[in-house]
């Protein structure tokens, strides 16, 4: 996951994502035909839906650099039904793998908070296949001339962030120290040199201490006024935002002018404190802390180290005096950083597999339609039932026409347009102002009959169309 300046590789942790579902097949009007049997009825079978957009968490990602290069994907369409009563093939589905830990948003709304391997959230959904024309047969409509189109698939723009899943943030200035006691307390290997902001990413490592392993990250960048966007703090803070535990990390053998543990130390809660206010009710000012004073290897730092222990301790602090070059103080600092993680650990609920954080709300008491009047005998009708079935509806076909006014007079839009006060020859948009289908009321018109007319026509739409 570690990437440092000047290595090449890079670290995306948050990126905009462009998803496209895949469309639905359509419907096949067809009819079965054999010797002796001319008409032998409606074989049309029904299109395949379309592919999903699916995230994945998946251990093996450690970035999300691959949607920064390629930010647009999309899934597979269903194909069109065929005669025979042969169903379209479903569109494939599109996978993406992500980070432990991944933040799903849209509009700054969350949709999912992806902890856990495998842990699976349908970011677009594919478009439902069209009916065929044998799914549409009825007792009056034995042999339909028309299907059903497929329904598009979700579009949607979303932006995945990354909040690095550790139990110990590491937190001080550039140089602090962070990265040398990463690489000692385990098996990582940052990039390590000794000049402001050699760490450009977060990086992650396991530390075992007895029977608990726990996972420890170092946060790049912290300065004065990171919470305000200065240096690169603010880009890594959400990094701290899953940590149970924080250490100081505070450099005892800085050269800096006007650098001292105490001053750092106090820079850096109130760039945490500062944070605070996006973090809700587990704000980092709360969260249990202790002070690593590290590079005691150095004889001014031991020395400055020994001055300003007491300070500290004074503000119940525990302190840990440490050197990531000759390894002094580390096992006493793991063993007193694993006691913290168990702590909070054990005060938590039993941990769930998956914390898909916001779903689709159901809609309860809702009409199926509305009607408004647009004043100058105009009237736009809303609602998911009347607009799925326009797109759904082969505007070629008459029968289709026709079969589309059935279904919007069963579900009452020709009353509700009485009661509005439409007259003959109103005109009525079915979508939204800025995207509708116009037709002209003629309420003279029977509808919800039936079929009246041949296969692919209606009788009721002539000279009308």
């Amino acid at each position: 996951m570690a990437a440092g300046a000047g290595s090449g590789a890079q670290f995306v942790d948050r990126v905009v994502l462009h998803v496209a579902a895949g469309n639905g097949g359509n419907g096949c009007a067809s009819v079965h035909r054999e010797k002796f049997k001319p008409l032998g009825g409606p074989d049309g079978a029904n299109g395949g839906r379309g592919g999903d957009v699916v995230l994945v968490v998946d251990s093996n990602t450690a970035s999300l650099l691959d949607y920064h290069r390629r930010p647009h994907r999309k899934a597979g369409n269903g194909k069109p039904g065929q005669g025979g009563h042969r169903t379209g093939a479903d569109g494939a589905d599109v996978i993406l793998p992500v980070p432990d830990g991944t933040v799903v948003k849209e509009d700054g709304r969350v949709l999912a908070d992806l902890v856990g391997e495998g842990t699976r959230f349908v970011v677009a959904r594919g478009g439902k296949g069209g009916l065929g024309n044998a799914a549409l047969a009825t007792a009056k409509r034995k042999a339909p001339g028309f299907a059903l189109l497929g329904e598009p698939g979700e579009e949607r723009d979303v932006v995945l962030e990354l909040k690095s899943v550790a139990d110990v943030a590491l937190v001080g200035f550039p140089s602090a120290g962070k990265s040398s006691l990463i690489a000692a307390l385990s098996a990582a290997k940052p990039k390590i040199a000794d000049y402001p902001f050699t760490t450009l990413v977060p990086n992650l490592g396991v530390v075992s201490a007895g029977d608990t392993t726990f996972t420890v990250a170092d946060v790049p960048g912290l300065i004065e006024g990171a919470s305000e966007g200065r240096g690169l703090g603010l880009e890594f803070l959400r990094h701290i935002e899953r940590s149970s535990t924080l250490a100081h990390v505070l450099d005892c053998a800085t050269m800096e002018p006007g650098r001292d543990p105490v001053s750092d130390f106090e820079v850096i809660e109130r760039e945490l404190r500062a944070y605070d206010r996006v973090l809700g009710d587990r704000p980092l000012s709360d969260r249990p802390r202790l002070v690593v004073l590290n590079k005691v290897d150095v004889p001014d730092g031991r020395e400055l180290a020994e001055m300003v222990r007491p300070e500290f301790e004074q503000r119940g602090l525990r302190v840990f005096e440490v050197s990531a070059a000759t390894h002094e103080g580390l096992r006493e600092l793991s063993f007193a950083l694993a006691a913290m993680v168990e702590e909070y650990r054990a005060s938590l609920p039993p941990a769930e597999p998956t914390r898909i954080v916001i779903r689709p709300e159901p809609v309860h008491g809702r009409a199926d339609f509305e009607v408004k009047d647009l004043g100058d005998n105009t009237y736009l009708i809303t609602g998911e039932k009347p607009q799925r079935w326009l797109r759904q509806t082969d505007f070629a076909n008459d029968e289709a026409v026709g079969y589309l006014a059935d279904r919007l007079a069963r579900l009452g839009v020709e009353e509700a347009l009485a009661e509005a006060g439409a007259t003959a020859g109103a005109t009525v948009l079915i979508g939204s102002e800025d995207d509708s289908v116009v037709f002209d009321w003629e309420p003279e018109i029977a509808a919800g009959g039936g079929a009246p007319g041949p296969r692919g026509t209606d009788s009721r739409l002539d000279g009308r169309r």
